[in-house]
């Protein structure tokens, strides 16, 4: 128990001070890979697993970790690097995020770093949407590749996108809100599923890749008349490369040009912390990914209040 709180504790230190921790792994070759702290639950010495029959071809079989059944996937072959064998001398990184439990299967296991998200820059351009990186960073002169686990994972397991028709059938409008939400995300798969969801609704959206980003249309924005006027609400991720969602909402509620916006984190991120971090920042909201029908509702509970109550 000690050991839980003291990660608690630590990562908690990070939030609105536009710092990661991220885990360092390798496959066969030499570039070093790097996944979120947060996400992760432990890692072991990978165990013997079970396979399962008419499973994704990435999945290599199950394990059993602390009485909890849970599916191990290959990382190496999801990114083309190789089939992993599955032998004692390799590790499963558990995580846990967008509500699920998962293995990944990798070669080696470096260390954590602590970095800014500041030193953490997008994929460079024109590299195309088939990768699956959420951003870089260099460390000893060397290039780091933070995944998108979140695609990783919702092209494996599948995720759903529509809204119910109950809850369509709720929407309405209120000429004294702005049917427009900001949405600040730097996975393409999850700006496509808000987007989705956004669609349907009939509301408008403007879109940022990341917290700085997002940072700086909304304060162009704000130059030009009062936020709230504009939009009824931020639809921010936390982990985001240049600034983190915790430090936008930070900045933003410090700033009286913004202060008085709705902000909502949306996030994979799991664990009671996440919540604790979110109020301490002054989130108005802590949604998980992804339960369309969750976000749909938090969103007509702003711009349509008493349709969403109905």
């Amino acid at each position: 128990m000690s050991s839980v709180m003291e990660k608690v504790d630590r990562l908690t230190r990070l939030a609105g001070r536009n710092r990661l921790e991220l885990l360092l792994f390798r496959f066969s070759n030499r570039q070093i890979f790097g996944i979120n702290v947060f996400k992760v639950r432990e890692v072991l010495k990978c165990p013997p697993l079970r396979p399962i029959p008419h499973s994704h071809h990435h999945v290599r079989g199950v394990m059993h970790a602390r009485g909890q059944t849970v599916t191990i996937i290959d990382l190496a072959a999801v990114l083309g690097h190789g089939r992993s064998e599955g032998s004692r001398e390799e590790f499963v990184i558990v995580t846990e995020y967008s509500g699920h439990v998962q293995g990944y299967l990798v070669q080696q296991v470096e260390r954590i770093v602590n970095l800014r998200w500041d030193d953490v820059k997008p994929p460079p351009v024109g590299i195309g949407n088939s990768n699956y990186l959420t951003a870089v960073t260099t460390l000893e002169n060397q290039l780091v590749e933070i995944l998108d686990v979140e695609r990783v994972l919702a092209e494996i397991v599948g995720v759903r996108t529509e809204v119910s028709d109950a809850l369509l059938d709720t929407n309405s409008s209120n000429d004294e809100i702005p049917r427009r939400v900001f949405i600040a995300d730097d996975s393409a798969v999850a700006r496509k599923q808000m987007v989705r969801v956004m669609e349907q609704l009939g509301v408008e959206y403007e879109v940022a890749e990341n917290g700085k980003a997002a940072l700086e249309m909304l304060r162009a924005y704000a130059s030009e008349g009062p936020i709230t006027r504009r939009f009824a609400m931020l639809l921010s991720d936390i982990e985001m490369p240049e600034m983190d969602g915790y430090t936008l909402t930070k900045t933003m509620k410090a700033d009286p040009a913004l202060k008085d916006l709705y902000v909502c984190l949306h996030t994979s991120l799991s664990g009671s912390f996440n919540q604790s971090m979110a109020t301490t920042v002054g989130a108005n909201k802590l949604v998980p990914k992804f339960d369309p029908d969750e976000l749909a509702a938090l969103v007509l509970s702003i711009v349509s209040p008493s349709a969403a109550a109905a």
